[in-house]
């Protein structure tokens, strides 16, 4: 790997600033998913072992208003570090002034400070998430080291990353390491046959990803509301499916060059409205009728993905093949799920965002090599973007 790891940073006895992802799901106040503070722990671990005195940055949610600051509150998060450590996480409820250096300053080695969201700094202004420079170069001033670890942030240029990593040594944690790896590894060096499946609403999100992939992948299997777009540039009536129309003659160029690696569905399941109780039908792709829309892959398609993955080595998955999120639209995204576990020997990957939860709600997490941690950053990496998270770490 080209950048710095946390291993090639001396971190014995230092104050080490990092940045986690704790942008983590709550409801009435309580965590109602954790994954993001448990994929942190390798990484926070290791410095405690090295005697580091480790302070935590993280944003949660978007902060523009006082109430915005209530609801998005760190103070939680370090309860539930402090439960998943067995020591005690100590917080630190503003995020600059003597309180924050006082209590960084008072750090033992070992010991384990979280700091206040963020994106508290945004509220007069997006000093965090515009990486004021200002702001990057104070957090600094408290640290002797930094480590980015955050991958769900590592597409923004923010103070706690980029702004701080401008002014110290620095390198990547094990998570950041790992997502590159598997992410990088499967689109840069895949073992073949490589199958990429992209779903999800839009088009316009993932015309990047669908060109990038196209030099590199096998095959590219298009579910989701973006099918839509595809069918209609092949002439298709698509009724009320989702559909946009400015992107159908880039759609065209892509069925052009990309002949038989693109897999499109040939039936799906259309109904009469957007609802969870709708009614509904299975009909070919050519049978659409106009007044109804298309919310998930029909089973024939799911046959003929499932057929497509059969062989495949090295399998990356972004966004759902229908609503999932209503159970009478979720059997594409359920069968490819399914699909992709059951294969033996392959390098499959999970691109963060709603396929991630997906693969949890069906708890098939430990049947995948490896499920992003976050959804934008990978997509940008799918694109073969660079990350300005990652490019603002020290080479080796």
């Amino acid at each position: 790997m080209a950048k710095k790891t946390i291993k090639d940073l001396n971190v014995q006895d230092k104050t080490v600033l990092v940045r986690v992802d704790f942008n983590v799901p709550f409801q009435d106040g309580k965590i109602t998913d954790d994954n993001r503070i448990v994929q942190a722990l390798d990484t926070i671990k290791y410095l405690i072992d090295q005697d580091s005195k480790v302070v935590l940055f993280s944003h949660l949610g978007k902060v523009k208003t006082e109430e915005d600051k209530a609801k998005n509150n760190l103070e939680p998060v370090a309860k539930r570090l402090s439960e998943l450590l067995g020591q005690e996480v100590k917080f630190s409820p503003e995020t600059r002034g003597e309180k924050l250096e006082q209590l960084v300053e008072e750090l033992a080695a070992g010991e384990v400070l979280l700091v206040q969201n963020t994106r508290y700094e945004d509220i007069d202004g997006k000093k965090e998430s515009g990486n004021d420079p200002e702001l990057g170069k104070y957090w600094a001033s408290l640290g002797d080291v930094f480590v980015n670890d955050a991958f769900g942030t590592a597409h923004r240029a923010h103070a706690s990353n980029v702004g701080i990593a401008s002014h110290l040594d620095s390198g990547v944690g094990f998570l950041i390491e790992k997502e590159l790896k598997y992410i990088g590894g499967a689109v840069d060096n895949p073992e073949r046959p490589f199958v990429a499946i992209l779903g999800g609403a839009k088009v316009s999100d993932k015309i990047n990803v669908i060109t990038n992939l196209l030099d590199k992948a096998d095959k590219i299997i298009i579910g989701g509301g973006m099918a839509y777009t595809f069918l209609k540039a092949q002439g298709k009536e698509v009724g009320k499916s989702l559909m946009e129309e400015d992107r159908i003659p880039v759609a065209k160029e892509i069925i052009e060059k990309a002949g038989d690696k693109l897999v499109l569905p040939v039936d799906v399941v259309i109904a009469d409205d957007f609802a969870p109780d709708a009614n509904t039908e299975i009909v070919s792709v050519d049978d659409i009728p106009a007044d109804w829309e298309g919310l998930d892959c029909g089973p024939k398609t799911v046959e003929q993905f499932k057929e497509v993955l059969q062989d495949a080595k090295t399998v990356v998955w972004n966004g759902p093949m229908g609503v999932f999120e209503m159970e009478a639209f979720a059997k594409g995204t359920i069968g490819v799920c399914e699909a992709i576990a059951e294969l033996e020997d392959a390098n499959t990957i999970v691109g963060g965002g709603d396929s991630a939860a997906a693969v949890a709600q069906l708890g098939y997490e430990d049947k995948f090599t490896h499920i992003s941690t976050g959804g934008g950053a990978s997509l940008q990496y799918l694109e073969g973007k660079e990350l300005p998270g990652i490019e603002a770490i020290a080479d080796k």
